[in-house]
């Protein structure tokens, strides 16, 4: 189950690659300022994690105007990432959880990620959401087990409107 509506989101620090170079993201350098969206997905250069992160990027605009910052997190180390984001034109803020600590905080990572090709990958996040108000705690949270599944995005930006 990962964390739950109503609870203290963790607080962490994650590497991000900016063009000015390595930076680093504290979740909590947003409390008591904006809302936070936190977007966990799968691996980059992948399909629909590629779908997600452009349709984010392109409407980012809509999450900034309801006082929300928007990160995505995954597994990738931070240069891969950063080829990942200039090859698609991604410009939500994408965070290196290389060591998977904080899909296993948020409880949101497979045991074995694409166990029919026995590619032997575990920890790697599940493709989740979470709003965080600016109180630091979780109003939304949503995991999907299909990796295919995007959130609702719609619920989403229902619940950032109410905390604006």
């Amino acid at each position: 189950m990962p964390l739950a509506v109503g609870t203290k989101a963790l607080d962490f620090t994650l590497s991000t690659k900016t063009a000015d170079g390595p930076k680093q993201i504290k979740l909590s350098d947003n409390f008591g300022k904006k809302n936070t969206l936190l977007l966990f997905f799968p691996m980059a250069f992948t399909g629909t994690c590629t779908t997600e992160m452009c349709e984010v990027s392109q409407g980012l605009n809509a999450y900034t105007d309801l006082n929300a910052a928007v990160y995505g997190i995954s597994g990738d180390n931070p240069f891969a990432q950063e080829a990942w984001a200039q090859k698609e034109k991604i410009t939500v803020p994408l965070l290196s959880d290389y060591e998977h600590k904080v899909a296993k905080a948020y409880d949101v990572m497979y045991d074995s990620f694409l166990p029919q090709l026995n590619l032997g990958m575990a920890g790697v996040p599940k493709r989740s959401a979470f709003v965080i108000d600016k109180n630091g705690v979780i109003q939304y949270a949503e995991s999907n087990d299909d990796a295919k599944q995007l959130p609702s995005f719609d619920k989403i930006k229902v619940k950032l409107a109410e905390l604006k």
